[in-house]
């Protein structure tokens, strides 16, 4: 957006943008989904849901700028708020090393912010990690479908960054929908069991998975990309080791 006065009006359609924005200006946010649950307190106009934000009421809004996720996001959404006359940053993040670059591509370049604290504090916790324990693990991010997490995801290469390998990174699909009795948890060391998209929890998994270790992990460490990646390595680190 070189050349562009910065946006004072800015819409965010994903939970991990909305939080990396209001931890630097929370004034520039006029819109949000129903599921920005971060930071505490936002106190913002809700446009619905990041699967089916509501077009008219976003363009009501007058946003000089939409933030959005080519995962998140649904892009007949994306296309409508475009032929509205409305301006929409794509992000692409199924990397740590591309979360930093879209991050200050959304922060610097798009909303004409200074760099972060915060952002260089995450990047050298990640850098800094011990060298890990290799393990292999199943991550299931659904049930009733079981899905799992597959090739080419943000939290795939969050997991390996500290030493857990996929049991299904290399399948044809992001998201495979694998029948229980189909999981091949037999190459697995763990089962990695965040809560959230699916809030699987000690009473809610494990049991699926009889005799395999089981990690309740922070599905917001795991798969959000903003603030709190700060901590997320300690936090993931942490409910790793204590798998059981």
């Amino acid at each position: 957006m070189t050349g562009h006065r910065s946006p004072r009006r800015v819409v965010s359609l994903v939970p991990s943008l909305t939080e990396a924005v209001a931890s630097s200006a929370p004034e520039l946010l006029v819109g949000v989904t129903d599921w920005c649950s971060h930071p505490a307190g936002l106190d913002v106009p809700r446009i619905g849901g990041t699967k089916n934000p509501d077009v008219g009421r976003i363009s009501a809004l007058a946003p000089e700028l939409v933030i959005a996720n080519e995962e998140e996001n649904r892009p007949q959404d994306l296309d409508a708020l475009r032929a509205a006359g409305l301006t929409v940053l794509v992000t692409e993040v199924r990397t740590l090393d591309q979360a930093w670059r879209e991050l200050a591509r959304v922060l610097v370049t798009g909303c004409g912010l200074p760099r972060p604290e915060w952002l260089d504090a995450a990047e050298a916790a990640w850098r800094e990690l011990p060298v890990p324990v290799e393990r292999t693990a199943v991550v299931p991010v659904w049930r009733r479908p079981w899905m799992v997490l597959g090739r080419d995801t943000f939290a795939g290469d969050v997991l390996a960054r500290l030493g857990v390998r996929n049991r299904y990174a290399d399948h044809a699909e992001r998201y495979p929908r694998i029948p229980l009795d189909e999981i091949d948890a037999g190459a697995a060391d763990l089962v990695v069991l965040p809560d959230e998209p699916y809030r699987f929890s000690a009473e809610d998994g494990p049991e699926a998975f009889p005799g395999l270790p089981a990690a309740l992990v922070s599905g917001r460490s795991l798969t959000w990309y903003g603030p709190s990646l700060v901590a997320a390595p300690a936090v993931l680190a942490q409910a790793l080791a204590g798998a059981r």
